[in-house]
């Protein structure tokens, strides 16, 4: 490619921008009425105005980034992390447009997108799941029946999303109607799905993610592992690699785990697969983010390598 247009603003903008300049390649710059002035539209070659401030109006507008292409000749779009960079429909039009989309397909972006699609992805290769259910449920009787024989505490979450919406933690039977009508009605507020699901809750676990890379070829490899354990409200507040409780042999499994995760939706880009780790530092797969992450320059720096400029290790 020789041109591609950046779909995002801010820092994660110019963090793409300056990797493709390294590369040789034109950049074009995005922008609302409200950001005209950002740093983001400076540092690229070419930029265009794609609507008023609000976000709903410019930046997610898939129409508007796919005509800012077809303007300026970009043949390639890096959406970033946020806005549309996990949007099936946006990766699908992109393809339809003829342009490329430099991260994974809408087929993959559906299957991980959903928590029991990327269960049932991740069955396939044996991959450790937390013991609870593999379908979304929603008859109370039946889940309350499930939640007994996984165990209490049990954990209720959402299919759909994330970010601790729609999830519930549940410490006793008795509390257990209540506490799903209550996940239902989040995840159905939040992401307008509320099928749900049931996994045993793990008490004190560790956080790890790994970042895997895959290519066109079907070449997939992982750059360890990110901890990132301490959160609140279910949001990451700290990163750390590498992780100070895995031992190498640990480390060697979840590295490929988290690459036959990747393969089970032929997966291309930078992603990141997450798993939890119990007391007993066994570990099992939670979910898979399929982006480049806000958190990616600490394993730039445990590496040395650019994560954007991908062709530097596939």
């Amino acid at each position: 490619m020789n041109k591609i247009l950046v779909a995002n603003r801010g820092e994660i903008a110019i963090r793409i921008m300056r990797s493709a300049k390294e590369m040789g390649i034109k950049t074009v710059a995005v922008y609302s009425e409200a950001d005209r002035l950002s740093p983001h539209v400076r540092y690229a070659d070419e930029a265009v105005c794609i609507g008023p401030a609000a976000s709903a109006q410019s930046y997610l507008v898939i129409d508007k980034i796919i005509d800012a292409c077809k303007q300026t000749g970009a043949e390639g779009i890096h959406p970033g992390y946020g806005f549309l960079s996990e949007n099936a429909a946006f990766a699908r039009k992109v393809r339809e447009a003829g342009l490329i989309l430099i991260g994974p397909s809408p087929e993959a972006m559906e299957i991980m997108g959903n928590k029991l699609s990327a269960k049932a992805a991740a069955l396939a290769y044996k991959i450790p799941m937390v013991p609870g259910t593999e379908e979304a449920i929603t008859d109370i009787g039946e889940a309350k029946k499930r939640a007994v024989e996984v165990g209490f505490p049990i954990l209720i979450k959402a299919a759909a999303g994330g970010g601790g919406k729609g999830m519930r933690i549940v410490e006793r039977a008795e509390d257990f109607e209540e506490q799903m009508d209550l996940a239902v009605s989040e995840a159905t507020s939040a992401f307008g799905d509320g099928s749900v699901f049931i996994e045993r809750y793990v008490t004190s676990p560790r956080h790890i993610e790994i970042q895997v890379l895959g290519d066109t070829h079907g070449n997939i490899l992982h750059l360890f592992e990110r901890e990132c354990s301490v959160q609140r409200r279910h949001q990451k507040v700290i990163e750390e690699a590498p992780s100070s409780v895995l031992t190498p042999e640990i480390r060697e499994a979840m590295g490929k785990c988290a690459i036959d995760v990747a393969r089970s939706c032929q997966y291309t880009g930078a992603g990141t697969v997450e798993f939890i780790l119990d007391e007993n530092r066994n570990f099992f797969f939670l979910e898979m983010n399929t982006r480049l992450q806000v958190e990616h320059p600490v394993t730039e720096m445990i590496t040395g390598i650019d994560l954007v400029d991908r062709k530097s290790v596939v």
